[in-house]
């Protein structure tokens, strides 16, 4: 009686291959991230934002920061997710340069702190200027990936010896 396999073999194959495939699934699920792909991700994240920031596109922030973000920015004005965009998005700003540079990335399970250095150049209500500003993003690694929940942006004088 070789007539091929019979229904409990191809019952006992189909639930080893199911058992394989799920513990495979399962193995690679519960390995723990890679701190150093994580990292990359947010720096990746840091360039991107300033890249952004240099269009005057608020598109990336609509998916990046969370809706519950609130941040300060340069002056110590106290902003959320909408009123950051429009302060990217406002026309009376051009950039001709905004890089990040100087970025350090610390990781803490679920959350991420990154700082860096931003500098500007372009026009404000027609007028030339450069800056920098050091800035913090803090970021929570959730179901739609990392995303800022909190920023702090501060100005740098151009010539400062303040102790704090």
């Amino acid at each position: 009686m070789k007539r091929g396999m019979t229904s409990m073999t191809k019952f006992v194959v189909f639930i080893a291959l199911l058992l394989a495939f799920l513990s495979s699934s399962f193995a690679q699920d519960d390995q723990p991230p890679n701190p150093e792909m994580q990292r990359q991700e947010i720096v990746n994240l840091e360039n991107e934002t300033a890249r952004a920031i240099q269009l005057n596109n608020g598109t990336f922030f609509r998916r990046v920061y969370s809706d519950d973000f609130v941040g300060t920015l340069s002056r110590g004005q106290p902003v959320n997710k909408l009123k950051f965009i429009e302060a990217v998005q406002t026309p009376l700003v051009r950039y001709d340069s905004f890089i990040a540079t100087d970025i350090r990335v610390r990781l803490y399970q679920e959350t991420a702190v990154a700082t860096c250095a931003w500098s500007a150049r372009g026009t404000f209500r027609e007028k030339r200027f450069s800056s920098q500003m050091r800035v913090m993003h803090v970021y929570v690694n959730g179901q739609r990936g990392w995303q800022v929940v909190a920023s702090q942006v501060t100005h740098l004088p151009p010539d400062s010896d303040d102790p704090l």
